[in-house]
């Protein structure tokens, strides 16, 4: 079994994913608000490409149960009702919710691996619970990274390469691409400080400067939910039966 990264998601075609287990990453903040929003009992999230594509799903659902989250550039979009921090999606105003969710990074990465045979949202808040369920499909494994509007971003390459380094942990047998082994490589070489990994990070001193600091910190913490959302058809849901 094969082990790669992409570092944004223009380094592959759609169909590139098809019959791959895929991990998304957006480390900042995507995937940690979609495993927050999942965890707090949403009914589901739809990923989309676009706040037009986001207003005309909305149009089309039952309002009383359905709202709409993202951000543009840090930003909650004007007439969304949340933005992009974890913090926002308390059980109290997701449960039993569907959300459609846009971001500037993160669900155009998610749909661009939506044909994959299995997709998950991974952080390092769930790395422990996505390696092990990635580990359990005898698969090959594509980590992708969203990036910063097509270009790298470290806080995700860094996770990335704490996934490549569990997996390997789990299963020596695994063969790691180029990108997987330079993955692994920064991560052992800026891993042991998370924090101050992603306040560094162009993306995260965009977050400061914003006032986002909690949010940071929130990303930074590692394995402290075992929620693991999974992309079924066109929606992201709970993964049950781990």
């Amino acid at each position: 079994m094969k082990v790669n990264v992409l570092f944004t998601p223009e380094s592959a075609e759609d169909l590139y994913f098809t019959g791959k287990a895929t991990v998304v990453l957006d480390i900042l903040r995507a995937s940690n608000t979609i495993i927050t929003a999942v965890g707090n009992e949403a009914k589901e999230i739809i990923p989309v490409a676009s706040v037009d594509s986001a207003v005309k799903i909305s149009k089309g659902l039952f309002g009383g149960s359905t709202i709409l989250g993202g951000e543009r550039n840090t930003i909650k979009i004007e007439g969304f009702h949340l933005g992009n921090s974890p913090a926002e999606y308390t059980s109290e105003k997701v449960k039993g919710k569907t959300i459609i969710f846009f971001t500037t990074n993160g669900t155009k990465a998610i749909l661009k691996a939506r044909l994959s045979a299995n997709l998950f949202i991974g952080a390092f808040i769930n790395i422990s619970a996505v390696t092990n369920r990635i580990n359990k499909l005898n698969q090959d494994v594509e980590i992708l990274c969203a990036g910063n509007p097509g270009s790298f971003s470290i806080e995700d390459a860094v996770c990335a390469g704490m996934i490549v380094s569990e997996l390997k942990k789990l299963n020596t047998e695994y063969v790691l691409s180029d990108s997987a082994k330079a993955a692994s490589i920064l991560y052992k070489s800026c891993g042991s400080n998370l924090l101050e990994t992603l306040s560094e990070s162009e993306h995260g001193k965009l977050l400061l400067k914003n006032g986002f600091k909690n949010d940071l910190e929130f990303c930074s913490q590692l394995n402290t939910t075992e929620v693991i959302p999974y992309l079924s058809g066109n929606v992201i849901k709970l993964l049950s039966g781990k």
